[in-house]
């Protein structure tokens, strides 16, 4: 079997003090955090579409990374070298799962047919590369964004026609995601939303979009999946306005059309600051209705206003958002690196350093996650915060007891109230700041 990657080494943990630029500074996946090992509470995966597909074409440029492995692009060939590229790059990092949307690992064909009979093709392919090596599919999802068929959408169209080659679409990739023992399948809006209110029914493709989840939530069900389906929030880009804006946005929806009860949310640490919220927020609303099940790993720039999918650096962010995972109890669904390389990084060597990056982000923000709640201070400094919801009046506010005209009562013999406590923002910010860098 070629060897695609020959001159880098099986990634290792090596500690913090290591020079080594292929090894792991902090991702150590047998070091046990809260009573659990590090592989447990990071289960990473590969974005298939990232790591073998993108090669750093903008509007402005051509390609500048190499990712034919050795074959022509466009052919059948091409999708085996990027199975064998993707798990020989997978197993040198110790990563367990990949994410595929269905024309990332075959080319588009023009016929459901003949698409079906290559993803048939490349899956059975994949099954033998999983043997024995315990790496699966964390996450399939149809690529109902980029074919023009779908200029106005997938659910949203106003083409029973397009409507139907969607559903025949996410059918396949259901199959697919259960043949490859997936946790979770992944709606992503695409271009489900609208540029102008002139030419759009809202409330129909709404209740069109609902739909299709419902069919699809039946027939993954149907056919044995027993995995959650997952919501992906995004505000804008490609269409102006995306009907799934936001985590608070896709829990209504999910609410009104009675699929919460399969659904979750895919929560974006870019799209979250593309909807003018931090990655924490999102992840914080999505938890405490619920409603978190799994996360894309990457993180914006924002300087620029669009989704630029960049390695996650920032370990604040990283510290931020394990401490809501840890809080929530943790995910059914994982890490996934929805994440490229830098135009300018196209060597193989990059794609590694970037996985490492990103890796060893998340494991450091996972310490420093856990040293939060187990220092304690901030969950005491919440809690006594909320102190007058627990005695008198705040206690029968709290139980439901109260009526409005109690309440008013109250207001009345009190006269006026002393300002609530401090909210303490800078103190709290400090103890973060003084755990991340002791």
């Amino acid at each position: 079997m070629k060897e695609y990657f020959e001159t880098i080494p099986q990634i290792r943990y090596e500690g913090p003090e290591t020079k080594n630029p292929l090894a792991f500074r902090f991702y150590d996946p047998e070091q046990e955090v809260m009573g659990k090992p590090m592989r447990e509470h990071l289960p990473f995966a590969m974005a298939w579409w990232h790591n073998l597909g993108a090669a750093g074409t903008d509007m402005f440029g051509r390609d500048t990374a190499d990712k034919s492995f050795g074959a022509r692009p466009g052919s059948m060939e091409h999708a085996r070298a990027k199975v064998d590229a993707g798990f020989e790059f997978m197993q040198k990092l110790g990563i367990r799962y990949f994410c595929f949307h269905d024309v990332d690992l075959v080319p588009e064909a023009d016929t459901i047919g003949e698409m079906n009979r290559r993803l048939d093709e490349i899956s059975d392919y994949i099954l033998e590369k999983m043997q024995g090596t315990g790496i699966r599919c964390l996450w399939g999802t149809a690529n109902l964004f980029s074919n023009p068929r779908f200029v106005n959408g997938a659910g949203s169209t106003n083409s029973a026609d397009v409507y139907c080659f969607a559903a025949a679409q996410i059918k396949k990739a259901l199959d697919l995601t259960v043949k490859l023992g997936g946790r979770g399948y992944v709606f992503w809006g695409g271009r489900e939303g609208y540029e102008s209110l002139l030419n759009t029914d809202v409330k129909f493709e709404q209740e069109n979009i609902a739909a299709l989840m419902r069919m699809a939530a039946d027939y993954g069900r149907s056919i044995g999946f027993e995995g959650d389906f997952y919501i992906e929030p995004k505000p804008k880009e490609p269409m102006k306005h995306q009907y799934d804006f936001d985590a608070a946005t896709a829990i209504g929806f999910l609410r009104q059309y009675r699929l919460d009860r399969d659904f979750k949310l895919n929560i974006e640490a870019n799209h979250a600051t593309l909807a003018g919220h931090t990655f924490q927020h999102e992840l914080r609303i999505s938890a405490i209705n619920g409603m978190l099940g799994s996360i894309d790993a990457n993180q914006g720039d924002l300087l620029l206003g669009w989704d630029t999918d960049e390695f996650p650096f920032n370990v604040y962010e990283a510290t931020m958002c394990m401490y809501e995972v840890l809080k929530a109890g943790g995910l059914t669904g994982g890490f996934n690196f929805d994440a490229k390389t830098r135009r300018p990084s196209y060597t193989h060597e990059d794609m590694f350093h970037a996985y490492i990056l990103g890796m060893d982000t998340f494991a450091l923000g996972l310490r420093k996650a856990a040293e939060l709640i187990e220092d304690g201070r901030i969950d005491a400094f919440v809690k006594e915060r909320y102190e007058s919801f627990c005695t008198g009046i705040g206690a029968k506010i709290r139980s439901g007891s109260a009526t409005l005209e109690e309440l008013a009562e109250h207001a009345r013999k009190l006269g006026a109230p002393e300002l609530p406590g401090s909210g303490g923002q800078e103190y709290l910010q400090g103890i973060v700041n003084s755990i991340l860098f002791k």
